[in-house]
């Protein structure tokens, strides 16, 4: 029988008139992996809060099992500025005694890309203080990591990782003994980490068996139910008060009870659910060419991110791009957008960007602090326009807007300034969509939304017209709303990755191994005038990028064609003549997917 660790019995927690927690009842055994989920602003931080004793609960209490090593990654560090990275996270331990411990070195490389932590200045003795708040929330948690706890509190642990950072967490965590209970909004991590979920909703907690997929399904069956409860409710409500409206001196004649009934059933009528309907604002058309890139390099000061870059993106492409930290997909993004918006005047370091005369782009960027912050909400939608046109007829204020984006009334009267970093986030990209684009540069969207936000701009993008191009270390997003995945591997080259960000990992590993393989003796050099070993020239990989292109997109044709054929067998199930035709049309199409797949994989090697 699994030991209980921590009990929270009827706990509850107000901050001014708003009742976070309310009368709530938890458990945490060995071996939970517990996923907390819930709109920012519902308590999922206080819970944890309190559940690891790091704040006071209004009423109830929380109690720890005895001698209860715990673990906890807050959204601030205490880190001692003045001390090293060394110091904070091996303490004392010689160098042999760290080096020789699989555990440190599975945290350091993991965490960090290998022992010397190649991305500080001075390796383990990079002093703290200056570091930025990601590279310090890194440390923190390998701090954690490293010691051995019962149970682990994380509180938003995947911000400021990369993919191949998140995957390496998660395999790290599934390997613990330790207990977890972890807040993020990170749906992939949730599926790979944990079994049973907690989801904050209205000051309670409902919990779930399973993982964050078996989580939705759960939670749709009990919405499911709930509907069917609340339809016999309102029903049974609407013949209360008509019974009840039957004129006064009837009513003082009816029994007392029936009269408190009926005030019960008003009173616990829910509030209205507060939705954000997201809104398809793309209209306008866009023609045969977007961005085309030709033989473009792109810098930054010194250092070349990509060079000879030969690519396109075509109407109606869903681009995913990952990539390791600092190999330059920002500045590939803020290259195509400089482009677009000097009408092609603006070009990059070497090459040629072609845009497309039609191209309207909106650009979300990391930068958050681009409104001001004394604008009030309503202010700044106004900025855009004041009214919407929905098309059919049908049009839209800019406060009916803020009220579909979650702002209520009194909300929109709030200063920019006064917002969480979720709300200021849905503002921008409020601001974005309605000024009708018909290409958009998403650079880490998910930053600071939350799982139902997430969700509500996944089901926009869904059915969104435009090219698109997301950045994002967010697995499941990237992979829910792309059709493609290009990597930038630090190498200043960009693939496209056909198995998606499973092939990017492998590639990420393979090349960690190569690093830190022996490396081969010096191949002898060519002379004057030969090709390169192997026979390829630089025009043989500019050719070969080329008609890599040119494959993708006829891939993308084929794929279409395969839909749509799948679809009509399906019309067409009872009627075998002409079931028999089609499926002759689609194993046609099958081989010539395979034939132009297998040609895909012979160019990729010429094109790197």
């Amino acid at each position: 029988m699994a030991v209980n660790l921590v009990n929270v019995e009827a706990v509850s927690k107000v901050y001014g008139t708003r009742a976070l927690l309310d009368g709530v009842s938890l458990g945490v055994s060995e071996g939970d992996r517990i996923g907390v989920v819930g709109r920012n602003g519902d308590g999922k931080t206080t819970l944890i809060r309190m559940l690891a004793k790091l704040e006071e609960a209004d009423s109830g209490r929380v109690t720890h099992s005895g001698g209860l090593r715990l673990g906890v990654l807050t959204q601030h560090d205490s880190l001692d500025p003045a001390a090293t990275v060394r110091h904070e996270v091996i303490g004392d331990l010689a160098d042999h005694e760290w080096a020789g411990n699989a555990k440190i070195r599975d945290v350091l490389t993991g965490l960090f890309g290998g022992l010397d932590l190649p991305g500080f200045p001075q390796g383990l003795d990079t002093v703290i203080g200056p570091l930025s708040g990601g590279e310090r929330r890194r440390i923190a948690l390998a701090q954690l990591l490293i010691a051995e706890q019962d149970l682990i509190v994380l509180d938003e642990p995947t911000n400021h990782l990369d993919v191949e950072g998140i995957a390496w967490l998660a395999g790290h965590l599934r390997a613990r003994r330790s207990a977890l209970v972890c807040v993020t909004h990170d749906r992939w991590f949730l599926d790979q980490v944990c079994t049973r979920m907690w989801d904050v909703q209205r000051g309670a907690v409902h919990e779930y068996e399973g993982g964050y997929s078996d989580y939705v399904f759960a939670r749709a069956e009990r919405e499911r139910i709930a509907a069917t409860e609340e339809a016999k409710r309102q029903n049974l409500m609407r013949k209360e008060l008509a019974w009840l409206r039957r004129g006064a001196p009837a009513r003082t004649s009816k029994p007392r009870y029936r009269i408190e009934a009926a005030n019960e059933l008003i009173a616990d009528v829910p509030p209205p659910r507060d939705t954000s309907e997201l809104m398809k604002f793309a209209n306008a058309r866009l023609g045969k060419t977007v961005f085309d890139l030709e033989d473009v390099t792109v810098t930054a000061g010194p250092k070349i991110l990509l060079k000879h870059l030969t690519w396109q993106l075509g109407p109606g492409d869903r681009i995913g791009l990952v990539g390791v930290n600092g190999a330059g997909k920002t500045s590939l993004l803020r290259a195509l957008a400089e482009a677009a918006v000097s009408q092609g005047e603006r070009q990059p370091a070497g090459g040629r960007i072609v845009v497309g005369k039609t191209v309207r782009l909106a650009y979300l960027s990391q930068d958050v602090t681009e409104l001001p912050g004394s604008l009030r909400v309503l202010e700044a939608v106004q900025q855009i326009r004041d009214r919407v046109d929905l098309g059919k007829g049908r049009e839209m204020t800019a406060g009916q807007l803020c009220e579909q984006f979650g702002f209520a009334k009194e909300k929109q009267w709030t200063p920019v300034g006064d917002l969480s970093g979720g709300e200021r986030r849905r503002l921008q990209l409020l601001r974005l969509l309605m000024d009708e684009p018909n290409v958009l540069f998403l650079d880490e969207p998910t930053n600071d939304l939350d799982i139902e936000t997430l969700t509500q701009l996944e089901d926009l993008l869904d059915g969104w017209p435009g090219s698109m191009v997301v950045i994002s270390h967010d697995r499941f997003f990237i992979e829910r709303t792309t059709d493609r995945t290009y990597a930038l591997l630090g190498d200043a080259t960009l693939r496209m990755l056909p198995r998606g960000i499973d092939e990017y990992l492998e590639r990420r590993s393979r090349m960690t191994e190569a690093a830190v393989a022996p490396a081969p003796a010096p191949a002898a050099a060519p002379e004057a005038g030969q090709k390169p070993a192997g026979g390829k020239s630089a025009g043989d990989a500019r050719a070969a990028k080329k008609e890599l292109q040119k494959i993708e997109r006829q891939l993308d044709k084929i794929s279409a064609k395969e839909s749509g054929l799948h679809a009509e067998i399906a019309e067409n199930a009872t009627d075998f003549e002409r079931v028999a035709k089609l499926d002759a049309q689609l194993r046609e199409l099958v081989g010539e997917r395979e034939e132009l797949e297998s040609r895909w994989l012979e160019l990729a090697e010429d094109a790197e």
